[in-house]
């Protein structure tokens, strides 16, 4: 319900008074602390719904899933941040989640919204295989990438892709989103003649979509796995520094040259 035009709007989430916390309806220091799993709570204050054992299991998987990759642009942001600013924590986290954008964790949501219409489509009376072709022959013949396919490193499947939908079979929460997704990948491979990478965000979106995530909270996984992602790098910052040997490896290997051209130097001359 809004609270657009409310004289006095409402939050369903949480209050306290001097001895208590409620969150969602629930006795937070009794009922929550200890008493409901990491994945069920996130599932729970995201939603409002409680999930069942599989639905919080299957969350903490796709949360799990892509926290790491590596010396990936986020990490990378968050150790030099930490490695100029040692003091600031909270800053190097936050540069690590703002440089995360379209590239590394902006796709999930839209290949949520992709599902979604082929969803609608098929309601309407289109098959799954129609349905398919025609949002891949609309994305791709538009020369746009198709979200949720593609992937730099891994070939010919994201091995994460392929564990997370293996899951979501074994937890029962495999449902019409990830089915769509299939005929979507497979209709991706028919419009570009070979096989498309289904990478992680792929399933996420269906996954998440299939237990009840609106389309534009799908992205509120890879921020959360970010988020846990950065802080072991910052961890590990600590005892083994990168932030500025990242910065050295950069100026030691760009040149720079003069506007309008010229001889090219060394950004650090030696």
């Amino acid at each position: 319900m809004s609270n657009f035009g409310k004289a006095d709007p409402v939050t369903s989430i949480c209050t306290a008074d001097r001895k208590s916390i409620t969150f969602r309806g629930k006795d937070f220091c009794e009922d929550v602390i200890g008493g409901m799993g990491l994945g069920a709570f996130i599932f729970f204050h995201l939603t409002a719904r409680e999930p069942s054992e599989g639905e919080a299991k299957m969350l903490e998987a796709l949360i799990i899933s892509i926290t790491e990759h590596g010396m990936s642009p986020t990490a990378l942001a968050a150790r030099m941040t930490i490695s100029a600013a040692p003091e600031a924590l909270q800053g190097a986290v936050a540069a690590g989640i703002l440089g995360a954008g379209s590239v590394l964790l902006g796709s999930a949501d839209e290949t949520a919204a992709l599902l979604a219409e082929g969803l609608a489509m098929m309601d309407a009376g289109t098959s799954d295989t129609e349905a398919a072709d025609d949002i891949v022959a609309r994305v791709l013949d538009a020369g746009d990438k198709l979200p949720g396919f593609g992937h730099p490193l891994h070939k010919p499947d994201d091995p994460r892709s392929v564990r997370l939908l293996e899951l979501a079979d074994e937890h029962g929460v495999a449902g019409r989103n990830t089915q769509f997704l299939h005929s979507l990948s497979a209709a991706a491979d028919r419009k570009a003649g070979k096989h498309l990478v289904l990478n992680v965000q792929a399933p996420i979106a269906s996954i998440s979509a299939d237990m009840g995530f609106p389309p534009f909270m799908s992205r509120a996984i890879p921020i959360l796995a970010r988020a846990i992602g950065v802080l072991g790098h910052i961890a590990e910052e600590q005892e083994r520094p990168l932030g500025m040997y990242a910065t050295m490896l950069a100026n030691q290997h760009i040149q720079y040259e003069p506007p309008g051209g010229g001889e090219r130097l060394d950004l650090l001359r030696r």
